[in-house]
């Protein structure tokens, strides 16, 4: 398989970089699936994940999941400065994944707002306190005006200083393949890019990070078309974006595997202005997007060998990690 080495990549990837470019920060995402505490919230779907529930979800259980998602954590590049997340049932589960061993020195702090999904999985954003100082948060509502009574996660959007400038970073989790809802996920294409335009109307150089489990690849068209993010830099025109993952995807990596194929739907896009021929003060390091799937992450036999090790495997527990890779970026600085 494909990832056979990727855990030795933090140590290549470091050693190629230094060589042309010296970083200073580091950005990455990571999907928990179905990171929920043991109490029961009547105002969510939340049954599955109760020591009672289908998934017998004890607290040695969820102890031992906070373990294993901090750990991920931790050893992408020894614990990014901004960390998206999603798949998180509420503020109290990220309270007591930062508060781990592996993540409790780093100092992380929250940005977290519930959203309105019917299983109350939430998105979130961590970060190093004194690498990134938010100053204005909010989240975005997807509304679909044919079908009101659908509900799915917000956007999180989250504007704040890093190395001395403004960063705009958009955590999200799109709606799911189940059912064949590719028009929600176009709706929300719609809608991230309606936010990224109004702030490059205001400045067209502002530094725009997204992030998200999409829940589509780089060449579907609510990625490529809607959103306006394509890889090939040469050809990018005004207020199209940049997507840091197109080249890894063409490469034949991703992030999930399914059904005998892998995806890559946890994508790191940028703007043009944090790009290194027109950036100013910090830029995205060239070709420095990367899955993390340390050795430890992965399924090691079968017909799944190298695909993610989950938390539970077709409803048996086996005390995995997520059905998803996380992804992370590195930042230079002029």
């Amino acid at each position: 398989m494909r990832f056979l080495v990727a855990s030795l990549f933090i140590v290549l990837l470091c050693t190629n970089l230094l060589a042309q470019d010296t970083p200073i920060g580091t950005i990455g995402f990571y999907n928990l699936e179905n990171l929920f505490d043991t109490e029961d919230d009547p105002e969510i779907n939340d049954e599955e994940y109760l020591p009672t529930g289908e998934r017998e979800w004890t607290e040695e259980r969820y102890q031992s999941k906070l373990e294993n998602m901090s750990r991920v954590i931790a050893d992408m590049a020894f614990g990014p400065d901004i960390v998206g997340l999603c798949e998180v049932e509420n503020r109290k589960v990220i309270e007591d994944l930062i508060q781990t061993d592996h993540l409790k020195l780093k100092r992380y702090q929250i940005v977290h707002f519930n959203s309105p999904d019917a299983r109350g999985i939430d998105v979130a954003l961590i970060y190093k306190q004194g690498r990134f100082t938010p100053f204005d948060v909010r989240s975005i509502r997807f509304k679909d005006p044919a079908d009101k009574d659908f509900r799915t996660r917000d956007i999180l959007w989250v504007k704040g200083l890093f190395n001395g400038d403004t960063l705009h970073v958009a955590v999200n989790h799109w709606p799911s393949r189940r059912g064949g809802k590719e028009d929600k996920r176009l709706i929300a294409a719609e809608i991230l890019r309606k936010a990224v335009d109004s702030v490059q109307n205001i400045n067209p150089e502002a530094k725009i990070v997204l992030m998200g489990d999409f829940n589509d690849d780089p060449s579907n068209k609510s990625v490529k078309k809607v959103l306006m993010a394509d890889n090939k830099e040469k050809k990018l025109e005004n207020g199209m974006l940049y997507n840091a993952s197109g080249d890894t995807f063409k490469d034949g990596l991703g992030t999930l595997f399914y059904r005998g194929a892998w995806n890559l739907f946890d994508q790191i896009i940028i703007s043009q202005s944090l790009l290194k021929g027109q950036a100013t003060n910090y830029y995205y390091i060239p070709n420095s997007f990367k899955v993390f799937a340390g050795e430890y992450m992965r399924e090691t036999k079968g017909q799944n060998q190298g695909a993610p090790f989950r938390t539970f495997s077709y409803g048996v527990y086996q005390n995995g990690f997520s059905d998803h890779y996380p992804s992370i970026i590195f930042i230079g600085t002029k």
